[in-house]
């Protein structure tokens, strides 16, 4: 069978192409490259199925293109990969889109939203046939032997007569050495290496790829949805599994590798044979992880150094006890610089930190104190993100007992915790003590961290020009201070019922005008009997 397989991208959430090509032809893009829908093309292929890749970060497959492939090569089966609320709207313009264009072709919707929310996307979505909840490389095997009778498919959400059916859920598959390495070369794409995010930062002009090495992790923080994706557990590939891979990259010329794990520094025998496999080897690329800063295999630092980790990121959100303590973090201000300072003293060329502001309960006090432990703590690079509630997490959970949302009308709906949570500070404030707190920290680190500074801003300079430096250190003081996001509007919009037919051209609408949109349509519906938005 011939299988069309699309990433869903949130074009706002993703750096901009690069302007160069590589030396094969291939436009680069800087970010990550779609993991999930190569490595189901790894396993299509070796089943001997016909897979054809998008991404929509390819500005050379804008959704026209694509929806024109489908008419000319007629695929069987067309799986739309999404990670989260902030890509779902997309993922429905383009999945009405081809319904439109080919009322045959079968839909399905795989990633994690999707998978924590399949029935309710079901019924907002009728034009796609499956949600496939979880791990996806058997399910997708099971589902094209039974496209037509679905129902012996464990972790599919389906209709059947007009009803929504829920299959039972699939098992946890903990041998993950038995799937194939992704199908990197099959995307007419090369990737550059950035910082993660939003943060356009290019830390080397390297092929680069990312390698999925384990799955999940069970700490409870209130905010992350993983633990509940992969049932509180972490599944692993075997070190020479992982070593294995490692070869066949540096074969195909890739530099450069990011491990997508949740938390790679779990288990330290793990660790130590992996690093060793990749001395034993020969192996010279560079690669970069992340994971918590109680990890008990802080002593195999020096090792993972020596193997070519370069860049280590923890989360460590808050400099403030009372609000890692709120978040369910588990961990302690000295576990996070006792962390930090080993990974720096051990030759780690970047350690990065995941910072949150905006979180319950947090005052002013707490806020400056994060910024003046951030400036304290020898990190490299760092990131400070407003707090937002996803459902699925812990603090949805709450926050509907709370009555903050209302999880029938909000499901698909994400929310800055500030504009919803009366315990947290208000949007402005949380702007201008951030803007104020990046300030303190910058002149920190450039007079007490002289050379760190200057070594940082020496590799971005080394890729990127002046003014896309400028940019970098400037963009942290720039931004909404305050309403909803762009994805809460366009996703909302996307629903409204008179936006429907015209939905995708939403992707590029501007943020007033679609807001606009829909206060005129709420006028209209509360004006007189048959009133429409011209």
């Amino acid at each position: 069978m011939r299988i069309f397989l699309i990433h869903i991208r949130d074009p706002q959430f993703y750096a901009l192409p690069a302007t160069t090509r590589a030396a094969n032809g291939n436009i680069r893009i800087m970010g990550f490259p779609p993991i999930g829908i190569m490595s189901l093309s790894a396993v299509l292929k070796r089943a001997g199925h016909e897979c054809v890749m998008f991404d929509q970060a390819n500005p050379e497959t804008p959704n026209s293109v694509i929806i024109e492939e489908i008419r000319r090569q007629q695929p069987d089966l067309i799986g739309l990969s999404f990670l989260s609320t902030t890509s779902y709207p997309y993922a429905k313009v383009l999945a009405r889109q081809i319904r439109a264009t080919d009322s045959r072709v079968r839909l399905a919707f795989g990633g994690v939203f999707a998978t924590l929310n399949a029935e309710l996307v079901k019924m907002q979505c009728p034009e796609v046939d499956f949600i496939c909840r979880g791990d996806g490389e058997q399910l997708i095997l099971d589902l094209l032997e039974r496209l037509d009778d679905p129902s012996a498919v464990s972790g599919l959400t389906w209709a059947k007569d007009g009803e929504v059916v829920t299959n039972p859920n699939r098992p946890l598959d903990r041998n993950l050495d038995q799937w194939p390495y992704p199908d990197r070369e099959s995307l007419p794409l090369d990737f550059v290496e950035s910082m993660p995010l939003d943060v356009p930062a290019v830390l080397s002009m390297e092929r680069f790829t990312t390698m999925q090495t384990s799955r999940g992790c069970p700490w409870p923080c209130v905010f992350c949805d993983i633990p509940i994706f992969n049932e509180g557990k972490w599944r692993s590939r075997s070190p020479p599994h992982v070593i294995d891979e490692f070869k066949h990259l540096q074969e195909n010329g890739y530099g450069a590798v990011y491990f997508v794990d949740d938390h790679f520094l779990l288990q330290p025998k793990r660790i130590e044979a992996i690093c060793k496999g990749i001395n034993d080897a020969g192996i010279n690329i560079q690669w970069g992880c992340e994971g918590r800063v109680d990890s008990t295999a802080q002593h195999l630092f020096p090792a993972m150094a020596k193997a070519n980790c370069r860049t280590l990121m923890f989360g460590i959100e808050s400099g403030s006890q009372k609000v890692l303590d709120r978040l369910k973090k588990d961990q302690t201000l000295e576990q996070v610089e006792n962390a930090v300072d080993n990974a720096k003293e051990a030759g780690i060329e970047i350690v990065h930190g995941f910072f949150v502001v905006g979180s319950p309960d947090e005052t002013v006090e707490d806020m400056r104190a994060t910024f003046d432990f951030a400036s304290r703590l020898k990190l490299d690079t760092f990131g400070f993100n407003r707090l937002c509630v996803y459902r699925g997490t812990p603090l949805w959970k709450e926050y509907v007992a709370r009555d903050l949302v209302d999880d029938a009308t909000d499901w698909y709906k994400y929310f800055k915790c500030s504009e919803i949570d009366p315990t947290c500070l208000s949007g402005p404030v949380i702007n201008d003590e951030r803007t104020a707190g990046l300030r303190r920290l910058f002149r920190y680190k450039v007079t007490h961290y002289p050379l760190q500074t200057f070594r940082l801003l020496r590799r971005f300079l080394r890729h990127m020009p002046l003014r896309d430096v400028i940019y970098l250190i400037v963009k942290p003081f720039t931004g909404k201070k305050q309403g909803p996001t762009k994805n809460e509007v366009l996703s909302r919009a996307v629903e409204h019922r008179a936006l429907k037919d015209s939905a995708a051209e939403l992707t590029n609408v501007p943020d007033a005008l679609l807001e606009g949109v829909i206060k005129g349509e709420k006028s209209a519906a509360n004006g007189p009997k048959g009133a429409a938005v011209g």
